[in-house]
């Protein structure tokens, strides 16, 4: 039961904290909420229908199928983090002062519900997915039964959800003017961190060179199995031992979304006049 218990949590774990973060960062955004649900149900039965038919992805492109359509899902979901936040560089103003225009908000809102949708489906997809591989080969090979460990995994999702629950709640005490500003950072480094793990695919697909590996081990002072090693992991793309094109990956990813955020928001000031 132990075992199910903290495989679930950290696959879960991940998930959440991206949950977490992108519902305070579309704090303000209309049916917020709606498109969270749908998102996790849409992920749901996408975790399900991967996990059934995830022998034959693996043995797919000489059998690297699996890390190539890992990486297909990471690549879609930096896209989406990178869109939201170029598109609230553009819109978080307005929606920080409460738009005068309550249609347009609505509109802006439907938008970028879409972006809620597809981040939160594809993270519970990929980590939903795992997680049933995961407990059916504990399930096939413990002595506990199945039914211990189906209570492991309920207290596994459930410690994991606490956690992203409370990192929402964390976030939601910041003071509005800093608010916008917080989570996009979060978003950011969550974009870099899954650009980085989609340079880990492609690295174990032998489709680009590793460009030195490991950089570094820093396992013996922060283990990434660890509770902390895990919750970095998912929020800052924290690895005990990248590969040099994880690194680069993650600047890239830091870099373009960043520089592509500061353009907007610089942009955005003298637009704002032009309507005047």
């Amino acid at each position: 039961m132990f075992g199910a218990a903290l495989i679930v949590f950290r696959e879960s774990l991940e998930a959440a904290l991206i949950i977490g973060v992108m519902a305070a960062a579309t704090r303000g955004v209309a049916w917020r909420g709606r498109w969270i649900v749908a998102g996790l149900l849409a992920g749901l039965v996408g975790s399900a229908v991967v996990a059934s038919s995830m022998a034959a992805i693996s043995n797919l492109a000489s059998g690297v199928g699996q890390e190539i359509f890992n990486a297909g899902i990471l690549t879609l979901a930096v896209c989406m983090l990178a869109w939201h936040n170029i598109w609230m560089a553009q819109h978080g103003r307005e929606m920080a002062a409460r738009a005068r225009d309550t249609a347009q908000a609505i509109q802006q809102g439907s938008r970028e519900g879409s972006v809620i949708l597809l981040v939160v489906g594809l993270a519970v997809v990929r980590e939903g997915s795992e997680t049933v591989l995961f407990l059916y080969g504990l399930a096939a090979s413990s002595t506990e039964g199945l039914h211990a460990t189906l209570v492991g995994a309920l207290a596994g999702v459930g410690a994991g959800a606490l956690v992203g629950g409370l990192l929402y709640l964390g976030l939601l005490r910041i003071p509005l003017r800093w608010f916008f500003s917080v989570t996009a950072v979060l978003v950011l480094l969550l974009a870099a961190s899954m650009a980085s793990q989609v340079a880990r695919n492609l690295v174990q697909a032998d489709l680009i060179p590793s460009l030195g590996a490991p950089v570094w081990d820093s396992s013996a002072w922060l283990s990434q199995s660890s509770p902390m090693g895990t919750l970095l992991h998912g929020l800052v793309g924290y690895d005990a031992q990248p590969a040099g094109a994880q690194l680069l990956f993650y600047l890239l990813a830091l870099l373009l979304i960043g520089g592509a955020m500061l353009w907007v928001g610089r942009r955005q000031p003298a637009t704002d006049l032009l309507r005047r």
